[in-house]
């Protein structure tokens, strides 16, 4: 057994599912800047010093940005939590995927550390909500950019034009 992103205990069967579902997850357009996302968050959540939760209040939502996506959060989220349940990360982790819009509209339009400590925490648990879903899977704000690159490369063929089994110098 080994430790999960989360913190879980988990089997190597079920890393192994989490590693696959992750594969799956990186060719997907938007998995690139959701990890870059994620990061973000990650930084901005690492660097606070008042304690965050994860509930939000819908009241304190003020921008249309942050009220869109908290909508988004929860409806995801009552999605996807039965499927983390069930270890079904790949379906899991491509529905979170369709936050990508949602996300970068709230990091364009809303200043996350307000002065008024009130929203400022409501925000900073919108994010930690947000983050801990996909956490459920992988901790994509520790994957390195150029990782991106490799996984959507497609594979290279070890055949070349003449059909020989070693690549030739045509």
């Amino acid at each position: 057994r080994c430790r999960g992103a989360a913190g879980h205990r988990v089997a190597a069967l079920d890393f192994d599912a989490r590693l696959r579902a992750l594969v799956q997850f990186l060719r997907l357009p938007d998995a690139a800047s959701l990890a870059a996302a994620n990061k973000r968050i990650a930084n901005i959540l690492r660097k606070t010093t008042e304690p965050v939760g994860e509930i939000v209040d819908n009241a304190l939502l003020m921008d249309p940005a942050e009220q869109i996506l908290a909508e988004q959060v929860e409806a995801i989220a009552r999605e996807v939590e039965p499927k983390f349940s069930a270890r079904d990360y790949t379906p899991a982790l491509q529905q979170l995927a369709a936050l990508r819009k949602a996300v970068d509209d709230f990091f364009d339009s809303v200043m996350v550390m307000a002065d008024d400590a009130a929203l400022r925490a409501n925000r900073l648990a919108l994010l930690n909500r947000m983050r801990g879903l996909f956490m459920r899977a992988a901790d994509l704000s520790r994957l390195p950019g150029f990782f991106f690159l490799m996984i959507r490369r497609p594979p290279r063929s070890t055949r070349c034009c003449c059909s020989s089994a070693r690549a030739c110098s045509a």
